[in-house]
């Protein structure tokens, strides 16, 4: 499965902002942003004239840094979105949030979108008691996501329910800490999606 494998810290950078790409990492005084805020390159403290064009392609950029896709697969959750009923932007926002590395970052199982990436790609989570191995797996209404039996027995997995229990789960899923445990309870609505995304902006850069 295509991924990117380059340094991430320039992302945020090229961003200006915080993507959390590195976890607890992108709380410290080592961050990348807080060091040089500026984008990478000979040129990147230069200043660049901003055209329309221009802010709609960062904006696309931005979304798939954060959660961690390759252009041809975003493109691919776009037109699925415009496929659907409803607001096009509100859609792909929750089918980015559906994704099943995605749902075990948010519920604190991994520090970063990355390590809950390669926690699935492991194994390590399961979905309705079966092993599930792909992380772009859309979750639905209904489904048991946890720990698998066997990895709750590692020394990492076991200091996962002291970890989550100071993050914050989104309301569309219900979480057993104890159990390492979770319900989706039904899709986000875009109240509940956090994420700094302007998704109008995305819609208008593909509609071009």
């Amino acid at each position: 499965m295509a991924r990117y494998t380059g340094a991430v810290c320039r992302l945020c950078r090229r961003e200006g902002m915080k993507l959390y790409l590195k976890g607890d990492r992108c709380y410290t005084p080592k961050c990348a942003i807080d060091r040089r805020n500026y984008a990478p390159g000979d040129k990147g403290q230069g200043r660049k004239k901003v055209t329309e064009y221009g802010l709609q392609l960062r904006e696309k950029q931005r979304s798939r840094r954060i959660y961690g896709i390759l252009e041809r697969q975003f493109r691919r959750y776009f037109d699925v979105a415009e496929r659907q009923k409803g607001i096009t932007g509100e859609n792909l926002l929750r089918l980015l949030e559906r994704r099943l590395d995605n749902v075990a970052y948010r519920i604190g199982f991994a520090a970063s979108r990355a390590e809950a990436r390669q926690m699935v790609r492991h194994g390590h989570v399961t979905v309705n008691g079966r092993r599930v191995s792909i992380p772009s797996y859309l979750v639905k209404v209904g489904d048991i996501i946890e720990i698998a039996p066997v990895s709750k027995e590692q020394a990492r997995f076991s200091e996962l329910a002291e970890t989550a229990a100071h993050k914050t789960p989104p309301p569309w899923l219900e979480v057993d800490l104890e159990k390492m445990r979770v319900q989706v309870q039904g899709f986000p609505s875009r109240e509940d999606i956090d994420t700094p995304i302007k998704e109008h902006l995305i819609v208008e850069l593909y509609s071009r």
